[in-house]
């Protein structure tokens, strides 16, 4: 069979078709998180390859946005949207390897907006301003890593209970305990028009929003010392939540679907960024030993092999394109998104998306990195 990795022909596919993210369709220079989303894909190939190629389009993706003084193009602090923070996660390796004081200093901006950020009763950080008393769980991703290395990178690692508390708060709140899966959201006031009055919930299992919950805490575990006394509970919600997905893992494809728990009914469909985030955290999972292989590999196989054969196609020119992605989902704001079955599988489906594409490059580079001949099991699509 003809050698194949997955990861290095789609960093190459997307250094091709856009080198500037940012001025990518729909983007039109804004301060969007999914550029992070690409970018920690592009950094994990770098650790893994040494090629400054790939540290070259960070940086010169990252340089558009931060000034000189530390500042940020486009963001605005007061805006308390967790979102906003996730593209920080690149300024801890660009001033690694730059030394350059303008990553450090727009960390710390970035860091200021998490110690004003309203919070719940309990001290949950709120998705957004916007969206007051809610916790997503795609804001776990969002902030939490980048929460977590700051403190540990600028602060001496103090203060890590509040970050840790952040997964324990939304797993508690968001866990449905026949499925093992987490609802997209909860609302501490159970006043939002999607949620049910009596829990707070919203009504479904999103595919993506478990796949940033599942990579938030793989990537926190790398960080989070082993020492510390919730390691071992993040480590079991971590398994938990995928041993929940396992069980909803499509038998004929290895991936998932866009309404994880309704395969096969009418509408739904196999997605591209939920698919890959959950088989980036199977595979990181397995990395860091906080899952075990034999329970593991045969299910992360078959869900790699999967996003190969269901999502990937090679272009003329030979760039490799990802099908299959949902565009955008989430809940109420001023079009009124009321979280049913119907609006979730009613959101566009598009080629090529940002978050789809980055959390493919973090799968498979992990993946491929753990089984080097597998970066060529498959054939070429």
């Amino acid at each position: 069979m003809q050698t194949f990795n997955a990861a290095q022909r789609m960093a190459e596919s997307i250094m091709a078709r856009t080198p500037k993210l940012y001025e990518g369709k729909g983007y039109e220079g804004k301060w969007s998180y999914d550029y992070g989303v690409v970018l920690k894909g592009f950094e994990l190939l770098w650790k893994q390859t040494g090629d400054r190629r790939y540290l070259e389009y960070i940086r010169d993706n990252m340089d558009h946005f931060i000034q000189e003084d530390g500042n940020i193009r486009g963001y605005r602090p007061e805006e308390y949207n967790i979102d906003h923070i996730n593209n920080g996660k690149l300024l801890f390796t660009l001033y690694r390897e730059t030394g350059e004081e303008k990553y450090k200093q727009a960390a710390g901006l970035l860091r200021s907006q998490l110690a004003s950020h309203p919070r719940t009763s309990e001290g949950a950080f709120w998705h957004k301003e916007i969206y007051p008393y809610q916790i997503w769980l795609d804001g776990l991703y969002m902030g939490s890593p980048f929460y977590l290395e700051y403190l540990l990178t600028f602060e001496d690692g103090a203060g890590l209970d509040d970050v840790t508390k952040q997964f324990k708060l939304c797993e508690l709140h968001t866990k449905d305990e026949a499925t093992g899966l987490l609802y997209h959201a909860w609302d501490e006031k159970k006043a939002q028009p999607w949620c049910d009055p009596a829990t707070g919930l919203s009504p479904n299992f999103w595919g993506r929003s478990l796949g940033w919950f599942v990579m938030a805490l793989a990537d926190s575990l790398e960080l989070l010392p082993a020492s510390h006394p919730d390691y071992p509970e993040l480590k079991r919600i971590l398994s938990d939540t995928l041993r929940a997905l396992r069980s909803y893992q499509d038998p004929g494809s290895g991936v998932w679907y866009q309404v994880v728990n309704e395969g096969g009914r009418k509408g739904n469909y196999l997605e591209a960024s939920a698919s890959s985030m959950i088989t980036y955290a199977i595979a990181k999972g397995l990395r860091l030993g906080v899952l075990a292989p034999q329970e593991w590999q045969d299910c992360l196989d078959r869900a790699y092999r999967g996003l190969l054969e269901e999502f990937v196609l090679e272009t003329k020119e030979g760039w490799l394109n990802l099908n299959k992605n949902c565009q955008v989902a989430g809940l109420g704001g001023a079009d009124r998104r009321d979280g049913t079955y119907a609006y979730y599988i009613s959101e566009p489906i598009i080629t090529n998306d940002q978050k789809g594409l980055g959390a493919f490059l973090q799968a498979c580079g992990e993946y491929e990195a753990r089984v080097p001949a597998a970066a060529a099991t498959g054939e070429q699509p």
